[in-house]
């Protein structure tokens, strides 16, 4: 079932909705959508949860208004998503960008109501290198990027979908991950790279009390492993899952062990810190 749901005047977001049980909504990473985690779908309804695929404005089937790509409104769309479809003891599963959007989602919104919090290669607390702070991409790599959406999308994609996964994937795989990308707006990929290049969460995870699990690849060239490292340091009921073998789509490069891993912790009794 998908739904589409106006977050503000004239702009919808679009959620698929499969399966019934828990909720466990997807924010997916850029500039991809929700048909990224389709692999999880299946998993999921079998084990008795329900999969909310949110597209986020800019991508997939939502919206693509010039505005609002930067996280504090990306937080504001999930949160009309969860108020649309009344969602209750729901977990929070960001994937790359999707997961600082999670993060500011509880600065915002606080916990209440969800139940676990799933951070799976996240572009947090900070995606670029900043004072204090030399993990990761420097701003103007992210300029570089830019610059390769604006002169070419479909061979940048090409090229981000080589970089994305560690294992090798078959031409058609490979074409099809490009086609996500694809659909996303061209102003709205380059929007979302600069909030990714601007924005800093380091302050907003030592309020996190929802048990927390963090999957990461260990050979992730997108998003580096040591801001995994820095996740749980940072969130005090954290745990941190590596994926050995995987670059930073780790559901692509490791799918047995990534929903063994998802649904042990989904089924997990969690308790909050606080």
């Amino acid at each position: 079932m998908g739904h589409y749901i106006e977050v503000e005047s004239g702009v919808n977001v679009y959620a698929e909705d499969i399966g019934i049980g828990q909720p466990v909504v997807f924010i997916h990473g850029w500039p991809l959508n929700h048909k990224a985690f389709e692999s999880q779908i299946g998993e999921l309804a079998a084990n008795g949860f329900r999969f909310i695929g949110i597209d986020l404005r800019g991508y997939g089937k939502s919206g693509k208004p010039w505005s609002g790509y930067d996280y504090d409104t990306a937080a504001s769309d999930v949160k009309a998503v969860v108020d649309y479809l009344e969602l209750e003891d729901f977990v929070l599963a960001g994937f790359s960008m999707g997961g600082p959007i999670a993060i500011r989602y509880l600065t915002k919104y606080g916990e209440e109501g969800i139940d676990k919090l799933l951070l799976m290669g996240a572009a947090a607390p900070s995606f670029t290198q900043r004072e204090g702070f030399a993990l990761n991409m420097k701003p103007k790599e992210v300029d570089q990027i830019i610059a390769q959406v604006k002169a070419d999308r479909p061979a940048f994609l090409a090229d981000f979908a080589n970089m994305f996964f560690e294992q090798k994937k078959s031409p058609q795989f490979l074409r099809w991950f490009e086609s996500l990308g694809l659909e996303a707006g061209a102003h709205s990929t380059v929007n979302s790279a600069i909030s990714l290049r601007d924005e800093d969460l380091r302050d907003e995870l030592a309020g996190i009390s929802l048990p927390t699990a963090i999957f990461h690849g260990k050979k992730d060239q997108i998003c580096a492993y040591g801001l995994a490292e820095e996740l749980k340091k940072g969130i005090p009921n954290s745990v941190l899952v590596p994926f050995e073998k995987s670059g930073h789509g780790m559901n692509g490069d490791e799918p047995e062990k990534f929903n063994t891993e998802m649904i042990r912790f989904l089924k997990s009794s969690g308790v909050k810190t606080k």
